[in-house]
């Protein structure tokens, strides 16, 4: 039996249009900043402290918007499906003054005309929110 892990996640922009994506420390793939929630912490509250922890940018977690819950399997934990609440913050920050921090290795501006070409990205991005943010969701 696969254990289910719930993570939330944030989509943030750069001024230039670029949905941010993290690796962390240890793994392979690029994924939203986000994580798990803590006991008593809403989705979206979990999303906002996840923000600043790892790139250091404070959301009020009231100004999240909903973008979706998608489950899959997870990037980098083995034997593990995950259960993600995924959101999308207002607004844009400059790129150059977000830094990754906590368990975050590396960070990466990703040009989402060109999302076909990048090859290391979690499945909940290349499978769910990538298809919605570029406009090319699969209807039945």
């Amino acid at each position: 039996m696969k254990n289910i892990l719930h993570v939330s996640a944030v989509c943030l922009y750069d001024h230039a249009g670029r949905l941010l994506t993290v690796r962390k420390s240890g793994t392979t793939k690029f994924m939203h900043p986000g994580g798990k929630p803590e006991p008593g912490e809403s989705a979206a509250q979990a999303g906002s402290r996840e923000v600043a922890e790892e790139v250091g940018i404070e959301i009020p977690a009231a100004t999240l918007e909903l973008l979706g819950i998608w489950s899959g399997t997870a990037a980098n934990e083995s034997n593990t499906d995950i259960v993600a609440t995924v959101f999308t913050a207002p607004g844009s920050w400059d790129a150059a003054s977000i830094h990754p921090s906590a368990e975050i290795a590396e960070l990466r501006w990703l040009d989402l005309t060109h999302v076909t070409e990048v090859h290391d990205l979690a499945p909940l991005l290349t499978q769910y929110v990538l298809p919605i943010l570029t406009g090319r969701e699969q209807h039945p």
